[in-house]
């Protein structure tokens, strides 16, 4: 799948973050000598959140590929598994990014409990401290710790990422997502005091919308080679 449809859906998908994490970036404020040092720290800090999403995705990826090439001793057996096994994840993908998309819409709230429950908020309140530790190390440690908060658009991502079954295009997954999410978390080092309740519930139904597409996508990338298959046959 193209990386430009991810960061496209990461776009759209990262109004929510503003919900759910925008909050650390405005904590993080201005730096105190001035506007330039302002933006290095809230790209550092979105840096550190691309790190831990590109890291998330290469460990899905290991984990697909592993997954597809289980089944296979001999090469040939192997390719034919790998390609089998894709299809497979691509399915399974599809499927809990539509779940998690139904969740943000609110028609799923044991899932909602499940991936933000007590967890998530015990991690969340853990983070506080980052946010006014001095350094200039501190904004980068807060986004890498950050991008381990549970949340279901991260989980939606990593299971793209999981479906290429291989390393390094899930890590290319993520990194897409991770880029596509810049824009608003930057927004939100800025304005974001200002966004009103009613913007971000707006965002999160963008979000919702945009991983059922790709969920759609994903499901159809995976279904459609054995319909073939199978109509061939």
């Amino acid at each position: 799948m193209a990386y430009w449809i991810i960061f496209a859906a990461g776009f759209a998908g990262s109004f929510h973050c503003i919900g759910m994490c925008g909050g650390f970036a405005c904590a993080l404020g201005r730096d105190p000598q001035g506007g330039a040092a302002t933006v290095l720290r809230h790209v550092t800090y979105n840096i550190g959140r691309l790190t831990t999403y590109c890291f998330l995705g290469g460990l899905a990826g290991a984990l697909g590929q592993v997954i597809c090439t289980q089944q296979g001793t001999s090469m040939t057996l192997l390719n034919g598994s790998l390609d089998t096994g894709q299809r497979v994840l691509a399915i399974v993908a599809g499927l809990l990014m539509i779940a998690m998309a139904l969740q943000f819409f609110g028609l799923l709230p044991a899932l909602h409990r499940l991936t933000t429950g007590f967890a998530a908020s015990t991690f969340a309140m853990s983070l506080r401290s980052l946010t006014t530790a001095p350094g200039r190390a501190a904004p980068l440690a807060l986004g890498v710790v950050n991008g381990f908060l549970p949340c279901p658009l991260v989980y939606a991502f990593a299971a793209q990422a999981a479906s290429t079954a291989a390393p390094l295009p899930g890590i290319l997954t993520m990194a897409a997502f991770g880029l596509g999410t810049f824009p608003a978390m930057l927004l939100m080092g800025g304005v974001g005091r200002l966004l009103a309740p009613a913007w971000r519930q707006r965002g999160v139904y963008v979000a919702g919308s945009a991983i059922l597409l790709l969920g759609l996508i994903t499901l159809g990338r995976g279904v459609l080679p054995f319909w073939h298959a199978g109509h061939a046959a």
